[in-house]
C-alpha cells in the first residue's frame, strides 16, 4: 500500500469499496429479524408457486425492486401487500400472521412498550401542545413530518415511518371500542406545516374523527393563561385489566410511567386541563373556523 493510503500515524486508510462493503454490512445487521424471516418465507411461497420476483411484483402491485427489497429484509411489508401475497401465493396465513410484528418492528425501540400497552387499551387520553397527535394525522400531514425530519430520512424511512403512523389508527375504531380524548393546543392546530390546502385537509379529518362515539377532541386556547398542559404533553393510558400508565415524549425519546404515584399526578393534571379545554362543542367550531380561513 502507497504512502498516499496511509495516516500519519501509519494506520491504513480504508479503501472507498471497504467502507461501503461494511456499510451494507452495518446495514444488514440492522435489519429487524422478524423482516427476515418475513422475505424468507415469501421467497420460500414464491418459488414454490413458480414465480420470479419480475413475474410476481405486477401481479402484487409492486415493482420487482420493492419485492426483492421485502425478500431481503430491508423494507418492512405494507399490510396491503401481505393481502395480496396471501391471495397469490397461497400462504395459507402464514405472511398474515407476521403482519403485526413486521408493523411493530418498524417504530422506533423506545415507542414500542407504549405501544404494546396502547394495544390492549380500554381508554387512552392525549395532550399535544405542538402538533397534532399521530392517531389523527392525515396522510400528507404524517408526511411532511417524516420529510423534515432531522437527521434527514431516506425514502423508505419515511414510507415506512408513514405507514406505522396510518396502521396504528385502525385504533380508533377496533372493536371493542376503545375510549379517546385528545386534547390539542392551539398551537398544534395553527402551526402551518404544509400548504393552506393539505392543512383545510387536516382539519375537515378532526371533525370526521371527532364524531366518532368513543372520540372526544377539545382544544386548549391560547390564551387560557395556566394550565397543566405547559408541563408539556402526556398521554393516559389504561389497560384491559385496569392499570394505568403514563407516557411523554421529547425530541425523539418516550418514556413510559408506571409508577402509581406518579400516574395519579398525570390523572389528576389532565382532569384539570380537561376542565380548563374548549367544550367538544366549542371546539368543533373552532376547528371548523380555521377550516375556513385556509
Amino acid at each position: 500500500m502507497t504512502v498516499a493510503n496511509r495516516r500519519k500515524d501509519g494506520r491504513a486508510v480504508p479503501s472507498p469499496r471497504t467502507v461501503d462493503v461494511a456499510h451494507q454490512r452495518k446495514r444488514e445487521d440492522d435489519r429487524p429479524g422478524v423482516w427476515v424471516a418475513y422475505g424468507k418465507l415469501l421467497r420460500k411461497f414464491r418459488i414454490a408457486a413458480g414465480y420470479s420476483q419480475e413475474t410476481l411484483a405486477p401481479l402484487l402491485g409492486y415493482s420487482p425492486e420493492q419485492v426483492a427489497s421485502v425478500e431481503q429484509g430491508r423494507r418492512a411489508a405494507k399490510a396491503a401487500f401481505t393481502e395480496a401475497a396471501e391471495r397469490v401465493l397461497n400462504a395459507g396465513g402464514v405472511l398474515a400472521t407476521l403482519q403485526e410484528d413486521v408493523d411493530l418492528a418498524k417504530l422506533p425501540p423506545f415507542f414500542r412498550d407504549f405501544v404494546l400497552l396502547e394495544m390492549e387499551a380500554v381508554s387512552r387520553f392525549d395532550y399535544d401542545p405542538l402538533l397534532v397527535p399521530g392517531l389523527l394525522q392525515t396522510e400528507a400531514y404524517a408526511r411532511a413530518l417524516f420529510e423534515g425530519h432531522v437527521p434527514v430520512l431516506d425514502e423508505d424511512d419515511i414510507d415506512n415511518n408513514v405507514d406505522v403512523r396510518l396502521t396504528r389508527q385502525k385504533l380508533l375504531t377496533k372493536s371493542p371500542l376503545v375510549d379517546f380524548c385528545f386534547v390539542l393546543g392551539e398551537a398544534a392546530l395553527r402551526q402551518q406545516l404544509v400548504g393552506s390546502e393539505t392543512m383545510r385537509e387536516q382539519y375537515c379529518h378532526l371533525l370526521t374523527q371527532s364524531r366518532l362515539r368513543n372520540v372526544a377532541i377539545q382544544v386548549m386556547p391560547l390564551g387560557a393563561g395556566f394550565h397543566p398542559g405547559l408541563y408539556g404533553g402526556m398521554v393516559m393510558v389504561e389497560t384491559s385489566s385496569h392499570q394505568q400508565y403514563g407516557y411523554f415524549e421529547s425530541q425523539g425519546i418516550g418514556h413510559v410511567v408506571s409508577e402509581p404515584a406518579r400516574v395519579s399526578e398525570f390523572a389528576l393534571r389532565y382532569g384539570k386541563l380537561r376542565s380548563q379545554a374548549l367544550n367538544i362543542e366549542e371546539s368543533a367550531a373552532f376547528i371548523q373556523q380555521l377550516a375556513g380561513e385556509r
